[in-house]
């Protein structure tokens, strides 16, 4: 596995916006390459970080990262919209501080197999939890175009949201599409072509990814949780 350092945007910003007691206790609802966790850890000295993550992969490198600063920190494995049940099974009803930092980590998207990149020509997939059998094969290959052109739309400000739409079902009819590749030349195919410092794909599949993960749905779902824990 090839060695992954992760440094957030905005972690200076983020870290202050926090203002961490050194006893305090602090959860990451989403430690990715613990490039936030690493730094939360670094200033508690009897405090507590609880980190969750579900992708196991992310968890291993994540955790010999924080084993080199310090003990006071646990991994739970589990989709933060589970962090009220889940702390509580460890004795954790009160917290000082949450962080949600949504997205993709780039140790995820440097691996071709997870299929979260069209930089790479892999099977769709984009599923932080593995364990899952919903993937972006299944958004892609069996969504209704309406409901494609809502998620295209709403998750990833896609302008040709419709125009794409149109184009996955009319070529799924034929044969389904299985790959990244596949994909993302679909989109370059389906849209005109405009100046621009992104890949014509990246909306796509940033809005696929959020559809596969869940990952705006189970915000809105712990908010009340997260209100209580604070």
């Amino acid at each position: 596995m090839t060695d992954y350092k992760h440094i957030p945007v905005l972690l200076n910003e983020t870290i202050e916006g926090l203002n961490i007691k050194p006893d305090g206790i602090y959860v990451d609802c989403t430690m990715g390459g613990a490039g936030h966790s690493s730094v939360i850890l670094s200033k508690l000295t009897t405090g507590h970080l609880y980190a969750f993550d579900q992708d196991e992969m992310v968890i291993e490198k994540s955790k010999e990262r924080l084993e080199t600063i310090s003990n006071n920190f646990t991994i739970i494995n589990d989709n933060f919209v589970n962090i009220k049940s889940a702390l509580e099974e460890v004795g954790v009803t009160k917290v000082d501080g949450i962080l949600y930092d949504l997205g993709v980590s780039s140790f995820q998207l440097d691996i071709p197999e997870r299929g979260f990149s069209y930089n790479h020509d892999a099977p769709l997939d984009m599923r932080m939890d593995q364990s899952k059998d919903f993937s972006a094969y299944d958004v892609v290959n069996t969504y209704k175009e309406d409901d494609l052109v809502r998620i295209f739309s709403e998750y990833g400000e896609e302008r040709f949201s419709k125009r794409i739409a149109k184009k996955i079902v009319e070529t799924r009819k034929t044969q389904p599409i299985r790959t990244t590749k596949e994909l993302a030349d679909l989109v370059v195919n389906s849209t005109p072509r405009i100046k621009s410092s992104i890949h014509p794909a990246t909306r796509v599949f940033q809005a696929i990814r959020i559809e596969v993960n869940n990952e705006l749905k189970n915000v809105n779902i712990v908010l009340h949780d997260i209100l209580d824990l604070l």
